[in-house]
């Protein structure tokens, strides 16, 4: 089942407090994105980070119009809960890409 974003409060650094849908919340620590690089350069200005919004027609948070992580994605680092199974053989082949 596919949990939504409804409420983001950035807490620091790069932490940003989650509430689902469901009412399960967490916090979520971006700081994994910062050595991506590509469109996550872009974190490493804390004030554009400190931007984001919630996309309430993807259930998402967003940066700008180019930069987003999947709901899926945050409910599992906020909540603890697994990937959707789906998701998890392109998380192993995320990693292997590395």
């Amino acid at each position: 089942m596919l949990r939504d974003v409804v409420s983001a409060r950035y807490k620091e650094g790069y932490k940003i407090e989650i509430i689902f849908d469901d009412g399960r919340s967490g916090i979520v620590d971006f700081t994994e994105y910062l050595d991506r690089g590509g469109v996550f350069e872009k974190f490493k200005d804390i004030t554009f980070f400190k931007s984001y919004k919630i996309d309430e027609e993807v259930g998402t948070i967003v940066w700008g119009n180019e930069i987003d992580i999947s709901p899926e994605k945050l409910y599992s680092k906020a909540t603890g809960a697994p990937l959707p199974n789906w998701m998890e053989s392109n998380s192993e082949m995320e990693t292997q890409r590395c």
